[in-house]
């Protein structure tokens, strides 16, 4: 069916990204057999060409789930809220129709012959088309060009493709765009790079490294990534060393709730960013997993938390088409919006807004650069999970009316009422998530905020002033409340440490990367008990970990229950006190001992907040 943007024949096409592909990549042809499958669908067709099993011998009858409705959890305002009341319009957010969902069932076999409405396992649990499940596919589709991106200013607008998560994402990317580069064998001009932020996740560092791709770091502010200045995205890409390589061609970047620092980059320094990679044709590699949970309370809740003055509220989306949704029109929007060119890959993931084992997560790009993608999936993971993708679309997208009829069959106690939550419940689920996380966000920052200073008594040296009390007031941490994401990002002030550069009993000296693991290791011990992540393990590159690296933590407000949450918050903070009142250097090189014979049993009891795995 035509839509509005397909019949917008005054956008521009997007421009040719070719030249960056690989070597691999040019020399991949479609599927011979999966091109073959388009004649599988012909009504009525005997089956005689594939490899198919018979769906008649699937083990499984019937595929069901209890299911949460779309409205379990309250949303929090879309707007910055000085006076602290929660919004009675946003709390009672309504969807059409009143979605409540309670029970999910998957039939066997749906007779429709729409696979985009044919929901049932004889089609999700057979051989596939390598982009995905039809029916979840064009609800995805949807979703990403109408409700999440209605603004891409290139003719027809953008393409999805299924992956197995944004990890498999990733590295399809990197095998689309890069060659793979090995020292000692291959020309240094031809090494590949790809910018990023001074911190990113690492998991993509373990990506890029072993094709030969150079990670390049970019300074970065409170927001993220800086186009201008000393270190900045124009000073790196202008002034290149060619010695070192190819000019980087890629950028990494997660925009919103960034990974670790959890700044939110604004539209006009989107605009910025986008506006320095065309001009050296430099393609963005957009990660955004937590792109819902932005945080409007958090700059009015840290100015409150520090009396300051209530900063103005900011509307964070100014572009012409909105999507009808006051929540999603109220976040600040994608790089795809503004993608004149044509050089935007935009990473998607179902791992934080449904669950990371479903492993299922989407592209969205030209159809270009989505076709090349495909080709790599034809041959090596194919599409996600049929279990998965099959339990998702029946929740999401509501009952065919086959599934319908499999619960006329039902006694009334066996068949709970369902009716699936559609694009509005979609959107509403995200809304609450986003309420939640933002009030563990709140809370995890107000204890830190309360402790960040260690107060100290001692008695005057004069007995003249004998009457008075000195206190001293030795600053521990700062931090920014996180404008997005799951992590806050602690800034250690280990210089204020009373060890700070003391020498240590072998002749070295005590420096930031001692006291950071000394710290880490002290929070695990009794009666704290609290796991946390260092900044060393985000360094992009290890100059960045020697420098600053060891002065920063990244807690993880999201994964702990919610009765953890204060209980933990307040025990990081009590071990952080406490540990600034090591003054014996044997006591600090004790726990650094413990390093080298740490063990995962050695953790029982632990809370973490450091979720190493899978953030």
């Amino acid at each position: 069916m035509e839509t509005p943007r397909d019949a917008d024949t005054a956008l521009p096409l997007p421009k040719d990204m070719s030249h960056h592909f690989s070597d691999v990549t040019k020399a991949r042809a479609p599927s011979q057999m999966k091109q073959f499958y388009k004649y599988f669908q012909i009504p009525g067709i005997g089956q005689l060409a594939g490899g198919l099993p018979n769906a008649g011998l699937f083990p499984f009858d019937t595929l069901e789930a209890q299911t949460a409705g779309p409205d379990r959890w309250t949303p929090s305002p879309n707007y910055p809220d000085p006076d602290g009341v929660l919004s009675s319009r946003m709390a009672e957010t309504s969807i059409s129709k009143q979605a409540i969902a309670s029970h999910v069932v998957v039939p066997h076999d749906a007779p429709t012959s729409d696979m985009k409405r044919k929901i049932d396992l004889a089609s999700a649990l057979q051989y596939g088309q390598a982009d995905g499940y039809p029916p979840l596919l064009s609800f995805i589709r949807q979703f990403a060009r109408d409700v999440l991106h209605p603004n891409v200013p290139y003719r027809g607008g953008p393409e999805v493709v299924s992956t197995v998560g944004s990890t498999d994402g990733m590295s399809k990317a990197l095998e689309v765009f890069t060659n793979v580069w090995v020292e000692g064998k291959n020309d240094i001009r031809d090494r590949p790079g790809m910018v990023s932020e001074t911190f990113l996740y690492t998991n993509v560092i373990g990506q890029a490294a072993p094709r030969g791709v150079q990670v390049v770091a970019i300074e970065m502010d409170e927001e993220g990534m800086a186009p201008y200045g000393p270190g900045s995205l124009e000073d790196v890409l202008a002034n290149w060393d060619f010695s070192k390589g190819r000019r980087p061609h890629l950028m990494y970047t997660v925009t919103m709730g960034h990974n670790p620092t959890s700044g939110v980059l604004s539209l006009e320094r989107r605009k910025e960013i986008y506006s320095i990679c065309s001009k050296y044709d430099v393609i963005i590699i957009e990660d955004d997993p937590y792109w819902y949970l932005q945080y409007p309370s958090a700059a009015v809740e840290e100015a409150k938390a520090r009396n300051l003055p209530i900063p103005e509220p900011k509307i964070a989306n100014t572009l012409a088409k909105k999507s009808g949704y006051d929540y999603i029109d109220s976040l600040v929007p994608s790089f795809l919006n503004v993608d004149i060119d044509g050089r935007v890959v935009r990473l998607d993931t179902f791992s934080k807004t449904v669950a990371p084992g479903c492993r299922m997560g989407w592209v969205t790009s030209t159809p270009e650069i989505c076709e090349r993608i495909l080709r790599v999936s034809e041959t090596g993971t194919q599409q996600p999970s049929g279990f998965a993708q099959v339990v998702i679309a029946e929740t999401i997208m509501g009952p065919q009316p086959e599934a319908a009829a499999a619960f006329t069959a039902r006694s009334a106690k066996d068949r709970p009422a369902f009716n699936g939550w559609k694009m509005d419940g979609w959107v509403r689920w995200l809304a609450g998530l986003r309420g939640q996380y933002e009030r563990r966000m709140n809370r995890m920052c107000r204890i830190l905020e309360e402790n960040a200073y260690q107060l100290k008594q001692s008695t005057p040296m004069r007995e003249s002033d004998a009457d008075w009390g000195v206190i001293t007031k030795t600053q521990l941490y700062d931090f920014q409340w996180p404008r997005g994401g799951m992590f806050l990002w602690v800034h250690m002030r280990f210089e204020t440490h009373p060890l700070w550069k003391a020498a240590g009993s072998k002749g070295n000296v005590i420096n930031g990367t001692a006291l950071s693991t000394a710290l880490m290791i002290f929070l695990t011990r009794k009666p704290y008990l609290v796991l946390v992540s260092p900044g060393l393990m985000f360094s992009a590159t290890p100059q960045i970990r020697e420098e600053r690296g060891w002065a920063y933590y990244r807690l993880c407000f999201a994964a702990e229950s919610e009765e953890n949450i204060d209980a933990s918050s307040l025990h990081f903070s009590e071990g952080v006190q406490k540990f600034w009142r090591i003054k014996d250097v044997r006591e600090l090189e004790q726990l650094l001992e413990e390093v080298n014979g740490f063990h995962t049993e050695d953790l029982s009891g632990v809370v973490n907040l450091g979720t190493w795995m899978g953030c």
